[in-house]
C-alpha cells in the first residue's frame, strides 16, 4: 500500500485529524494535485485555525496558483495564530516568505 492510500486508510478511522489530512495533503502536492491538497489545507484551517504548519504550505501552493493577495492573507493569518501560540520559529518562518512575497 503506498503512502496516499495509508493516510487514506487511517482517514477513515479518524476523519477530523488534522495531521493525518496535512500529511494527505503534501502527498497529494508531491503528485500534482494541489487542488485537492488545497481543499485539504483549507478544510484543516476551517476546523483547526490554531494548526500553524498548514499556513505557510497554503500560501506556498496560493503563490504557485497565481492568488498572490489569498497567499498575502494566509501568511498574515498564519502569523497571527503563530503569535497567539507562542511559536516564534513558525512566526519567522511566515514573516519571511511573506516579506520573499512581497518586496
Amino acid at each position: 500500500m503506498d503512502r496516499i492510500q495509508k493516510l487514506k486508510a487511517f482517514l477513515a478511522e479518524a476523519p477530523s485529524d488534522s495531521f493525518l489530512k496535512h500529511a494527505l495533503a503534501l502527498e497529494l502536492i508531491k503528485l500534482g494535485d494541489e487542488m485537492q491538497a488545497r481543499e485539504l489545507f483549507e478544510q484543516i484551517l476551517e476546523k483547526d485555525p490554531e494548526y500553524i504548519g498548514t499556513y505557510y504550505h497554503l500560501a506556498r501552493l496560493l503563490e504557485r496558483a497565481g492568488d498572490i493577495q489569498a497567499a498575502i492573507t494566509c501568511y498574515q493569518k498564519g502569523m497571527d495564530a503563530a503569535g497567539r501560540a507562542g511559536d516564534q520559529h513558525a512566526f519567522g518562518e511566515l514573516r519571511s516568505a511573506l516579506e520573499e512575497l512581497t518586496f
